[in-house]
This record gives C-alpha cells, structure tokens and sequence, in this order.
C-alpha cells in the first residue's frame, strides 16, 4: 500500500469523494503541514496555526496509480483559489498535495504541470513534502458516511463520477 496527502477545501466532502475512487483502501481526516503540536479542530478553525483540512489516503498501486489518483484528486477542486473552496474560506481551506515519498514528486508534478497548461493563472496548490499529519476528532471521520445531509461543497454529481472514475 503507498499513502499521499490531499488538501483539497472541506475535508468532509473531499473524504468522501477520495473513499469512492476504486483503489483507495482508506482515508483519515486530518490536519497537515502547520505550526503547531497536535492541533484541535476548533484551534485550526481560528487560521492561525497553519494547517490545512487534508485527507491522508491510503491506496493499493496495483489497482490505482499515484498519476490517476492526483488527476482525479484536480477533478474535486477549483485549482486556482487561493484559501477557498465552494465557500469555504480561510488559510485552513487551501489545496494540496503532500508527499512522503520523494519518487512521488516526479509523478505529482507531472499532472500538476499538465493541469496547469489549462489556465492563464497559475495554480494555488501545493505541492511539497508531508511535514506534520494530526488526525482530526473521530467526529469528522467518515462525516458524511454518519451523516449524510450534512454540509459539503462538493456536487453530488462528482461522487458519482469517482464511483465510475476508474473501474
């Protein structure tokens, strides 16, 4: 199994979508690359202590490859906005994408530079090693799994396109 990091807005909704891609073994919501030592929801909710709402996915390569998986990971977010996704805003929204293997870099890069050539602006995703992962509270795993009418910026249409993504 190999593991890549994805902040990508809400981490709700971007779990959710990331657990319907066949190949994704797991996911755990979480708190990545910040300043701070095991960090709460409610503190990382106040932008002040640099993490982002990042989806730690677990995957099975011999059904789903880093290159299909972060292609499909640019289908869930606008790649462009700066701190905001749907209408969520605030540092802790921004997108990502963290590594913790430096061969994945090449691989990351290679979609990042190939979405990029699609816009006149360049991309507000980053693209850079997993410094800290803190798991968020057991009532954001799985969030709209327990919840299903809960909040999520993310269309209904796009969960069904992963179901369908790459089987």
């Amino acid at each position: 199994m190999r593991q890549i990091y994805l902040a990508a807005g809400c981490f709700w909704g971007a779990e959710h979508y990331l657990q319907l891609i066949n190949g994704v073994v797991s996911t755990r919501t979480g708190f990545a690359n910040g300043n701070t030592q095991d960090p709460t929801y409610k503190e990382v909710y106040t932008d002040t202590t640099g993490y982002a709402e990042t989806v730690e996915v677990i995957y099975d390569p011999e059904i789903l490859s880093l290159e299909t998986l972060v292609s499909l990971y640019f289908k869930s977010i606008d790649p462009t906005s700066v701190n905001k996704q749907g209408e969520d805003t605030g540092t802790r929204y921004r997108t990502g994408i963290y590594y913790t293997d430096p061969g994945d870099y090449a691989v990351a890069k290679k979609v990042y530079d190939e979405v990029a050539a699609g816009y006149d602006r360049p991309l507000a995703v980053e693209l850079e090693p997993l410094r800290n992962f803190y798991p968020a509270e057991e009532y954001h795993q799985d969030y709209l799994n327990k919840n299903p009418q809960g909040y999520c910026h993310l269309p209904q249409a796009l969960f069904d396109f992963a179901r369908k993504a790459n089987r």
